[in-house]
């Protein structure tokens, strides 16, 4: 089975923010496949979905960011799914709006979701989609600019990335090795 995690904050005022990308994608991909998240266990909100004959799980961390990892180590060793079929997408403000980085593994640079994560697996050898969001400009504090909405310039390229995330998310689903994944999908979105 694989498993598509989305990291982000819990609450509807985090809805639609930079730091809650991953949220989006997976309610996008539920969308797409017709997936209920409708558990709630594990600290997390998750669904379990069949796509082109193949199981996957969609979770949403219910921990808030910084304590991810509280929630996404349970649900993998519930239900034994082993780290190579897993996704982590999450927000990075090193890249840019509207590019997309595939890595197979990698610190946390800086992200406290990510850090939660690496410390709770204990590894850091796990498959991620890391989402431009970019810096922040005049000074606006990098806490304050991640929990801001994105502009109105900007929503029509987040879609198309959430889109083309997504994408990438079904095309590994349905079993294509993630390298492969990483070489159709890795880059700015068009």
């Amino acid at each position: 089975m694989k498993c598509i995690i989305g990291l982000g904050n819990p609450g509807n005022k985090y809805e639609g923010t930079r730091h809650n990308i991953g949220f989006d994608i997976i309610d996008y991909i539920a969308k797409e496949t017709n997936v209920t998240l409708d558990s709630n266990k594990f600290k997390a909100q998750f669904g379990k979905g069949t796509y082109q004959g193949e199981q996957f799980l969609l979770v949403k961390p219910q921990t808030f960011m910084n304590l991810s990892g509280e929630a996404i180590r349970p649900i993998i060793d519930y239900y034994k799914i082993d780290l190579s079929d897993c996704i982590v997408l999450y927000d990075d403000l090193d890249i840019d709006v509207g590019t997309i980085r595939l890595r197979q593994t990698g610190s946390a640079g800086g992200h406290n979701g990510i850090k939660s994560t690496i410390q709770h697996l204990g590894t850091k050898e796990f498959q991620r989609i890391r989402i431009g969001v970019g810096r922040p400009q005049n000074n606006i504090p990098i806490v304050k600019y991640v929990l801001q909405r994105f502009s109105e310039d900007e929503q029509p390229t987040m879609n198309k990335v959430i889109q083309h995330s997504s994408d990438a998310c079904l095309s590994f689903i349905e079993g294509m090795k993630f390298s492969d994944v990483m070489s159709r999908y890795n880059g700015v979105v068009d």
